[in-house]
């Protein structure tokens, strides 16, 4: 794995749980990066679980321990141009996926998903975990 990753939510529930084809993923790589996007989906996600404490010290640990790419006005241009690419091709994808996609495309960094219709953004680079 080459150059910086940013880490979809999918991914940093892998690596919470500890799923050793991840871990194995993560060995050696040097710039991981989640986006404020994706903290905000995963605190939702602990808020509304079972053991929300649990899950909001391990978020809090976790976000402490990697780099967190915010909004700026560029990342809201980027935004744009990703879902009218979308719209004009009839491939819509979520809204807070296409926010991921335009921090990964305008700081150049490698989206890790399982979502496979992050590969429809045009320039994007991905890697399926």
């Amino acid at each position: 794995m080459g150059g910086s990753v940013l880490l979809d939510s999918n991914i940093v529930i892998a690596i919470m749980d500890q799923e050793e084809e991840v871990a194995a993923r993560l060995v050696g790589a040097d710039d991981l990066a989640v986006s404020s996007v994706v903290l905000g989906e995963l605190y939702f996600g602990a808020l509304k679980s079972l053991n929300v404490e649990d899950n909001l010290r391990r978020l809090d640990e976790f976000s402490t321990n990697v780099a967190v790419v915010g909004c700026d006005a560029v990342m809201g241009w980027h935004y744009a141009q990703v879902k009218n690419g979308l719209r004009t091709k009839g491939r819509p994808i979520p809204d807070n996926d296409i926010w991921i996609a335009a921090q990964a495309l305008q700081h150049g960094l490698t989206v890790a998903s399982r979502d496979q219709h992050f590969r429809e953004i045009d320039g994007l680079t991905v890697e399926v975990w």
